[in-house]
């Protein structure tokens, strides 16, 4: 698949439909500067300091921007925390509302008119079928994503992440895990 891309790349650039250095901006915006990378630090933040976490929790919108991470998709947030006793879900029942500056692009799955209607009326066979089962004393909360108001989750810090700095930590959160679709890693589970 890389061979392909890189030839592809190659082809157009060379008949002057795309310019490369422009290309490389757009790849770097995405990987670096907008994406799943910059949630995960977020709440690697949160995890680390708890001013933060409850700055986060009460003003999602503003502690995020004091990391950098605001923008378009990103305008008013509210940040929800797992705990042992409630995991949240999110998905947009309409369309595809989406927290861009924290996740990046949406994954096609987030926007399949199954997982919007099967996340409300099954929201544990959903999790399920990513292979996060909850007990059933566990509550589960879904959250509705508008285009006024995008979520992000804080998902729980897992067991034997206590001795890693927040860098490390980072590495421990998924795109999933901010969804609510997934939990974050165990410390060499990457």
């Amino acid at each position: 698949m890389d061979l392909r891309v890189r030839a592809l790349e190659t082809l157009l650039a060379d008949k002057g439909y795309i310019e490369p250095a422009a290309l490389d901006a757009l790849i770097d915006t995405y990987q670096t500067r907008v994406g799943p990378r910059n949630g995960a630090r977020v709440v690697a933040r949160a995890w680390v300091d708890p001013a933060f976490r409850d700055w986060l929790l009460r003003d999602a919108t503003a502690a995020i921007a004091s990391l950098g991470y605001s923008g378009r998709q990103g305008e008013y947030m509210v940040a929800l925390e797992n705990t042992d006793a409630e995991h949240h879900l999110v998905v947009c029942t309409l369309c595809s509302c989406y927290p861009w500056p924290v996740l990046g692009l949406p994954p096609v799955w987030y926007k399949s008119a199954p997982y919007r209607s099967r996340a409300v009326a099954d929201p544990r066979g959903v999790l399920a079928d990513f292979g996060v089962t909850l007990p059933e004393s566990k509550a589960l909360r879904v959250w509705d994503s508008t285009a006024e108001v995008r979520y992000l989750i804080i998902p729980q810090r897992p067991p034997g992440s206590e001795g890693l700095d927040e860098t490390q930590l980072a590495e421990l959160v998924t795109r999933d895990s901010m969804i609510g679709t997934g939990l974050a890693l165990a410390p060499g589970g990457r």
